[in-house]
């Protein structure tokens, strides 16, 4: 199997920093590139940071020599302060690096979205999810992979009171709803990255379960 250089956006997530994991750890990545707002710090040979605010990417075109790219980008409604701004961080700016990559030539762009994503859904945060799914439908990727977990689980920075039901009652939520560990969400993105399946591939939170 060729390694493959993967571009991983959203690494202080808790999803992305999982895969930040696995990436470094598999030998079949040979390069990982870190799009972030601010430096992590990462001593690493395979690794190389571009720091941006998402509003200059074209400046930073070699991050985008790759073959996949991982986008685990997301925010809270509570945390962006709007709609508006929510939508900015987890609709423009992961169709923006879609949109990019599509014409530097990568092939692989997989994405965390969320169960229950629909562009029709009355619930502002589903349907943004489900506009974003659509709109990478549409471009020309060689693969799309699109996940959607359930409530995550695994050790934020910051708090979340649902995260933290979850943790305490999740095995109460019905099958399909059952919060997932982030890092199995992980592992699920960096297998179908060495796959390189073609075509649209959707993994729904009871695959990820299994």
């Amino acid at each position: 199997m060729e390694t493959k250089k993967v571009l991983l956006i959203g690494a202080t997530g808790l999803v992305g920093n999982e895969c930040l994991k696995l990436l470094l750890d598999d030998v079949d990545i040979s390069s990982v590139k870190i799009l972030t707002r601010r430096t992590l710090g990462i001593e690493n040979p395979k690794v190389e940071e571009f720091i941006t605010d998402f509003e200059d990417l074209d400046k930073h075109k070699k991050a985008f020599e790759v073959e996949a790219i991982i986008c685990a980008l997301g925010t809270t409604i509570k945390k962006a302060g709007s709609q508006e701004k929510f939508k900015i961080v987890d609709y423009e700016y992961p169709l923006r690096v879609a949109k990019i990559g599509l014409k530097s030539g990568v092939i692989h762009y997989l994405l965390v979205s969320s169960i229950g994503a629909d562009p029709y859904s009355k619930v502002f945060y589903l349907r943004t999810k489900g506009e974003l799914e659509k709109a990478l439908e549409s471009l020309n990727y060689e693969s799309v992979t699109i996940v959607r977990p359930s409530l995550l689980l695994g050790k934020r920075k910051e708090y979340r009171l649902g995260e933290e039901v979850g943790k305490w009652f999740g095995f109460l939520f019905p099958g399909k709803y059952k919060p997932v560990q982030a890092k199995n969400v992980a592992m699920k993105l960096v297998e179908k990255i060495k796959k390189s399946e073609k075509g649209l591939q959707i993994i729904e939170s009871i695959e990820i379960l299994k």
